[in-house]
């Protein structure tokens, strides 16, 4: 595919924002990496111009980006962007030269007490983090296993205020913001995109992608925090440059005269 109407109209036939980025995930597979950089620029393009079903596509190509995290096909689709100057591709997947501090990797934590008087085994962590059971949520969102933190994300008695203070929680662990950006479900959701921007310490592979999708307001709410990496907040700039200009509120013709 190579037409970005094409792409917006499978994209938005599919009800589901799992199927989508799976979508995204089959099509991009399936691409020369060339093509896939030029549908992807075309797609940023219309988003970055305020037009709202691209805005609305995108949103699962953040996603999916997002929840991929730093691979060979990211690093490609970046030299693409950087030779061919797909500055709206760029953006979406744009990394600092060197990392800041709060985005270095922080030693893992212990695994918690459980209060089973032994530490328990990772079998034991995983049932526990299945069960319904919201009393042990918050050592379980602490467990430094990924495997633990999955299975808490994927359980149903998880609600998005939980979500949002794992990923509000500083200093921030890298594998903890990881796996939240693999479930799609949570990355729909405002609050939890928004917190993980606001996280100094949120890899950048995660933040980039979902800068895209801001609104105008979100941008300038990120501008004005004074956690915003550097990187982040020149994109930020970028995209802000790039919206329509806001149109001035109609003046009433009884109001002229």
């Amino acid at each position: 595919m190579h037409d970005v109407a094409a792409l917006e109209r499978v994209l938005l036939a599919l009800p589901d924002i799992g199927l989508r980025v799976d979508w995204v995930r089959s099509e991009l597979a399936s691409l020369e990496v060339d093509a896939a950089a030029a549908l992807l620029n075309g797609l940023c393009e219309a988003a970055e111009r305020g037009e709202p079903r691209a805005r609305e596509a995108l949103l699962a190509v953040a996603i999916f980006f997002a929840g991929l995290g730093e691979c060979e096909l990211v690093e490609h689709l970046r030299e693409q962007a950087c030779g061919r100057r797909l500055l709206s591709l760029d953006r979406l997947l744009r990394r600092p030269v060197s990392l800041s501090p709060s985005q270095r990797p922080a030693l893992q934590p212990p695994v918690p007490d459980y209060g089973a008087g032994r530490e328990l085994t990772l079998g034991e962590r995983r049932s526990l983090a299945r069960r319904p059971n919201r009393r042990v949520f918050e050592k379980l969102s602490s467990d430094p296993h990924p495997l633990v933190v999955r299975q808490l994300l994927e359980n149903p008695r998880l609600t998005e205020d939980d979500v949002v203070r794992m990923a509000a929680r500083r200093p921030a662990r890298a594998e903890l913001l990881h796996e939240i950006a693999r479930f799609p479900r949570w990355l729909t959701r405002n609050r939890v995109r928004m917190t993980l921007l606001f996280n100094p310490g949120t890899p950048l592979c995660i933040g980039m992608p979902l800068l895209a999708v801001c609104t105008r307001t979100e941008l300038l709410e990120i501008l004005d925090s004074a956690d915003t990496a550097p990187v982040l907040r020149a994109t930020a700039h970028e995209l802000i440059e790039r919206r329509p200009p806001l149109r001035e509120p109609e003046i009433p013709t009884d109001r002229m005269n």
